[in-house]
């Protein structure tokens, strides 16, 4: 079992979060109305953590506070990306040893993402 098993990272605008998660991390987002609630999910497989974007008047975005880290693939393009798509990196790639690189960066929206890649 994972000790977290979905995560949110709230919007302010849906469709610019949407566009620099797809560009940053080169993944498609499914839309959808989740009871009134608009999300676009993170791909992902039944069984492991996922989460969305999601615009809700209850949830502001932030830069401090919980991180969630996303997997990244390879970490350096998705830095170069993340200046494509509007938003500053926090934290450069920094390595973690065995466990791979670490990185965050500050979206559209104004939450603080970490991005993880394995080693």
């Amino acid at each position: 079992m994972h000790a977290v098993n979905w995560f949110e990272i709230p919007t302010v605008d849906l469709d610019r979060a949407t566009a620099f998660y797809e560009k940053v991390l080169s993944v498609s987002l499914r839309r959808e109305i989740f009871f009134g609630v608009p999300n676009a999910i993170f791909p992902g497989e039944p069984g492991e953590v996922r989460g969305a974007l999601v615009k809700h008047d209850k949830l502001a975005p932030a830069t401090t506070g919980s991180v969630v880290y996303l997997h990244a693939g390879d970490l350096d393009a998705c830095l170069a990306r993340t200046k494509e798509a509007g938003g500053t990196i926090a934290m450069p790639k920094t390595s973690l040893g065995p466990i791979g690189f670490i990185a965050m960066v500050d979206d559209t929206e104004g939450n603080r993402i970490g991005l993880h890649m394995p080693a």
